[in-house]
């Protein structure tokens, strides 16, 4: 059934069965007056010429109507103006084949108008109104599904426009930190800056040739974080990092999702994470997959001394940025929590796939 409407909502809106429309228009007005008792009392060629004298005025009517009254005052709002306009249009209109058939009929309608002639005409206003209406629902269904996919469209373009933008807002961000950090390794150990900048060049890689796409795998998120945090242990001897993704090879090889979803908590747990007397601080990672959901778990820990640097107006960007992605991607089917203590900061993420 909801096939059947499908098919019966596109040929009534697309423009490649206009044609068609309009056949089924003329046969429909054509088969209405060919068995109504106005033509059928008649026989021979007298009954087709009267179906011809009512169907070209109706016609004409309802051309009228679709291509001049509903454009110009029904869909700029001018309702009253539209609603006299129809009815002196179907005025006019039998009036049109009434002088016509009492040209052509001139002792049929002389001997039937005093008595039932102006009972007809007003039966005839009383039911052509509303068909010729129907005409006008029909443009205007037309219009408001052509203005849906419009918005729709126009909906979608921003969509994307967004998320490109919210993605390539979040990736220099994550840039930036990771050179400001290696430019204050390359002071203090410049073979261990060397060993950096060789695993930033695998991140390079990796937002080059796999995070532009609109999809990632799971596996290659996970190996970019591990990467990460890899990094972040060459760069900071104190600090103990572990990631885990509690789930089979398979199943993370086989998982798409949206790139550089969990980058920016990695990066800001690494960032809080910094103990101001070199005691051993951590970074926990947790992915797990279950019944088509994902479950995403950072804990890191805490100094209650350590005061980041703000860096200005980047500062927090990352996480709000994040928080809009999610909401344009997932809408209210993401959960996403976040508590923090003197001692240690945690996320829990969950997402469906």
């Amino acid at each position: 059934m909801e096939v059947q409407d499908i098919k019966v909502i596109r040929f009534v809106t697309e423009d490649k069965y206009r044609l068609w429309r309009h056949v089924v228009l003329l046969l429909g007005i054509l088969a209405m007056l060919a068995y109504s008792k106005e033509v059928t009392e008649y026989n021979g060629s007298v009954r087709y010429l009267k179906l011809l004298v009512v169907y070209l005025p109706l016609i004409l009517m309802f051309y009228i109507n679709i291509n001049l009254l509903v454009p110009l005052f029904f869909f700029k709002g001018r309702y009253v103006i539209y609603f006299i306009l129809v009815i002196l249009l179907v005025v006019l209109s039998l009036n049109l084949i009434s002088y016509i058939l009492n040209i052509l009929f001139p002792k049929n309608i002389a001997a039937t108008q005093m008595d039932t002639y102006g009972r007809r005409f007003y039966e005839s206003i009383i039911i052509l109104i509303p068909i010729l209406l129907v005409t006008t629902m029909i443009k205007l269904f037309q219009r408001w599904m052509k203005d849906s996919q419009r918005i729709a469209e126009l909906n979608s373009i921003a969509f994307n426009m967004e998320l490109n933008e919210l993605r390539n807002q979040i990736n220099p961000h994550f840039l930036f930190n990771m050179l400001n950090g290696i430019k204050s390794l390359v002071r203090i150990d410049p073979d261990k800056a060397g060993l950096v900048i060789m695993k930033l060049s695998e991140f390079l890689r990796y937002q080059l040739y796999e995070n532009n796409d609109e999809y990632t795998l799971l596996k290659s998120e996970i190996n970019f974080l591990t990467n990460f945090l890899d990094l972040e242990k060459l760069r900071r001897e104190n600090l103990r990092v572990e990631i885990d993704s509690q789930s089979d090879n398979q199943t993370i090889g086989s998982i798409f999702i949206p790139p550089n979803l969990f980058t920016t908590f990695v990066e800001n747990a690494v960032k809080h994470s910094v103990d101001i007397n070199d005691e051993e601080s951590f970074v926990r990672v947790t992915i797990l997959i279950r019944d088509n959901i994902l479950y995403f778990h950072c804990v890191n820990s805490i100094d209650p001394n350590f005061k980041p640097s703000t860096m200005g107006k980047s500062n927090g960007l990352g996480l709000v940025n994040i928080k809009r992605r999610l909401e344009l991607l997932y809408g209210g089917e993401y959960s996403l929590d976040i508590v923090s203590t003197k001692t240690k900061y945690e996320i829990k993420l969950v997402l469906p796939l």
